[in-house]
C-alpha cells in the first residue's frame, strides 16, 4: 500500500487519541482502509502511535481520484520519542547496537509512563473540580436557607 499524503495529529492525552479515532470513524467524506493500533500493540522498538489509512476523494482534471492518506495520531510524548528515534536511526542506518536498542525501548516506556501519569493527574484534577463545585453549590444553598427571615 502506498500513501501519497500523510498527516500527524498530536494529542495531549492518550484518551484523546481514542476520541479522535471515533471522530474519524464518523466521517462520511472518506473511507477508512486500515487501522493499526501501535499503542495497545507497541512495535518491538517501543514505538507507539495510532495509524489510520484513509482513501480520500480529490477532484483532478481527469475527474475524481482517490488518494491514500496515512493519519498518525499520538501524544506529544510519543511524538518526542518517535522524532528523536527516527533521526538517530538515520545516523546508524537502522543498525543500533543492542545496548542502544535497550535504552531506546526504556526511553519509549518512560515516555508512555509520562503519558499515563499526566492522564492520572488530569483525572484527579477533574474529580477535584467536580467535588469543589458541588460543595460550593451546597454552601450557597445553605447560606440562602440561613439568611431567610422567618415569616410571622
Amino acid at each position: 500500500m502506498q500513501d501519497i499524503a500523510g498527516l500527524r495529529m498530536m494529542c495531549q492525552f492518550v484518551d484523546d487519541i481514542e476520541t479522535v479515532v471515533q471522530l474519524l470513524r464518523q466521517r462520511r467524506d472518506f473511507h477508512i482502509v486500515e487501522e493499526r493500533d501501535y499503542i495497545a500493540n507497541k512495535k518491538p522498538s517501543g514505538y507507539r502511535s495510532y495509524h489510520v489509512v484513509i482513501e480520500y476523494p480529490v477532484e483532478t482534471i481527469q475527474g475524481e481520484q482517490k488518494i491514500l492518506v496515512e493519519i498518525q495520531i499520538r501524544t506529544l510524548a510519543m511524538n518526542f520519542w518517535a522524532t528523536i528515534e527516527h533521526s538517530l536511526n538515520y545516523k546508524y542506518q537502522g543498525e543500533f547496537p543492542e545496548t542502544m536498542n535497550k535504552r531506546l525501548k526504556r526511553a519509549a516506556e518512560a515516555a508512555f509512563q509520562l503519558d499515563e501519569e499526566m492522564s492520572q493527574i488530569r483525572e484527579e484534577i477533574q474529580e477535584a473540580q467536580v467535588f469543589f463545585s458541588e460543595n460550593k453549590i451546597a454552601q450557597k444553598g445553605e447560606a440562602l436557607r440561613s439568611s431567610e427571615v422567618p415569616k410571622k
